[in-house]
This record gives C-alpha cells, structure tokens and sequence, in this order.
C-alpha cells in the first residue's frame, strides 16, 4: 500500500484511498500494542523528532510510543527547552534540526500553516500534530478508524461534532474527513463559535455538512456524538455568559444523549472538562469510547509513521 505524499499536513489534501491506506495499515498495527512484548522492528535504526510548542499528553506520548514500538529512535523538544526561548526561529530550529538527519519531524504550532512551512524547507517527512486551529490530521484518522471499528461504516452514518467549533482544529480535520468517507455531519454549539461559513469547509461534499440550529437537533438521532473543549486558550474575547450557562445550554448528559439513536457512541480527543462540555455519567458509560480513541491513536500514528518513512512503496 502506497501513501503518495512526504508528508502528512492535513486532511483536506487526502484523497480517499489516501485514508482509507492509512486505516488500513492501523489495523494490522493495532495488534501489536496487545502483544507481552509490544516491539516490531519495523523502524529500526529511523528517527523520529516530536517538536512540540504547545502542551500535549497524547499527541505527544502516543506519537513517542508508536515510534518505540516499531523500534525507531524519539527525540521530544518543547518550547520551553528548546532555543527558540533564546530568539531563534522555527525555521532556524528545523534547519538545525534537519542537519542532524531525522526522519520525521512531528510538530505542533500554535500558528496555522506552521507545518507547512517547514515542509518545503527540509528533507525529512513533516507530520501536523496540531496547527493553531486549523488541523489536525492524526486525530481525525484515529476518529475514524475508531467510528469504524465499532459500528463497521462510516459512509451513512449521522455524526454530530459539537461545541467550540471556531477554535478546533479536530473539528475542521474531523469534517473533512467524515464527509469525504460519506458521513452527514451535523455540526452544534454556541451561535458566536460557529464560523458564518462553516459549510464551506465541506468543500466538494456538498450536502454532507449540516449548521444545526441548537445541540438538540445536532444530537437527534445521530450514529456518533462528537463533544469539543472550550478552548478558553485561543479566545480573546467572552463568547458565552459563563461555564454554568455553556453545561446547562451545551453539555451532553445523559437525558441529552437519549436524542440520539440508542445504539449511539460518544467522543471526545481530549483533554476533557468534566461538568462543562460532558457530564461525568456520560464520560464513564458504556457508550464512551473516549479511552478507545487513546488506544486507536497509538495504532493509526504507527500507521503514519511507517507510510512516510518505512514503507519502501513511497
């Protein structure tokens, strides 16, 4: 199975079979991590960078795991480590970086488009950890490749994303990978966190991308339930009245997620504010596949790590 790319930026510029080639490959991967010794030798002797300039617990951790388990060499950098707390730029930080012949370089940038900035100016396969609010590749793949291991599609099912749409990267990967596979995403949250335009970011999939005109309706019958942190981080400015009011007119509860078709499962990437956007019975239910995605992230970045540089069809 070929991946036709160097790199991984985002999700927007995949093609099916691009995404369909990563899941694919997860599965084969996802055993691994099920074995006494949880080591393939896969990578042996490639090296993987995790340039991180934001807080991270699984991007981070996951993408160190997936590397140690196919036997490459991981290298962490943060913000507060690195030069760059000494004056020195991103690009000077790659390029420095490139010198020393890594293989990959995973990078998260609170600046939309840092990722592919660097990819143009070294060697090595960049991967987007997570790029302001603009992308998030691997999320997304592991988003899906977990919709699909539990309910056996993705093609027709309803998914709803909701919550702090403006500001998440997950939500606009999620989009567009959902409805290039088929889904009808139906998207909710606080009218001042939804982007005027949002259904444009559909792009071809016209029609598979719905605003819905409260979280009630986006939860209506849906197949998957997708909640979003309130990214307080990335805000300047009050969007909602307070944490109270978002529970009580946004949170999923349990009662909420009766709207939804009884054989519904929930989501969430992560990290999660308990009692704001999701109630705790919901987190810890059966329908909760939020530890599921964490388990799946570990595959799918093996997945990614091995299509860039350890597949010799590249």
């Amino acid at each position: 199975m070929a991946f036709n790319s160097k790199d991984l930026l985002g999700i927007r510029d995949l093609t099916v079979e691009d995404i369909e080639t990563v899941l694919e490959t997860a599965e084969s991967f996802k055993e691994v991590s099920a074995r006494a010794i949880k080591k393939v030798p896969t990578l042996r002797g490639k090296t993987v960078i995790n340039l991180f300039f934001e807080p991270s617990t699984r991007t981070r951790t996951s993408f160190e795991i997936a590397a140690k388990r196919m036997s490459a060499d991981a290298v962490n950098i943060s913000a507060t480590t690195s030069s760059i707390t000494k004056g020195e730029t991103l690009i000077d930080t790659a390029r420095n970086l490139e010198a020393m012949s890594p293989d990959a370089i995973v990078i998260r940038h609170p600046s939309p488009g840092a990722p592919h900035q660097l990819a143009g100016l070294v060697n090595a396969s960049i991967i987007n950890g997570g790029d302001g609010a603009h992308e998030h590749p691997t999320q997304a793949l592991l988003d899906a490749f977990t919709i699909r291991e539990h309910k056996k599609r993705i093609s027709g099912l309803k998914i709803a994303i909701v919550g702090d749409i403006m500001h998440s990267r997950v939500a606009r990967s999620n989009t567009h990978l959902l409805t290039k596979l088929g889904a009808h995403v139906r998207i909710g949250g606080p009218r001042t966190m939804i982007p005027p335009d949002y259904q444009k970011i559909a792009g071809a999939c016209e029609g598979s991308l719905t605003v819905a005109s409260s979280v009630d309706e986006a939860i209506s019958g849906a197949d998957v339930v997708m909640m979003l942190r309130i990214q307080r981080e990335r805000m300047s400015e009050a969007f909602f009245p307070s944490l109270k009011e978002y529970s009580i007119q946004y949170g999923l509860t349990l009662r909420r997620l009766d709207l939804a078709d009884r054989d519904c499962i929930v989501m969430h990437p992560g990290p999660i504010n308990r009692g704001v956007e999701i109630n705790s019975d919901v987190v810890d239910s059966k329908r909760s596949l939020i530890l599921d995605q964490v388990t799946n992230g570990v595959a799918v970045r093996m997945a990614v790590l091995f299509l860039l540089v350890g597949s010799e069809a590249r």
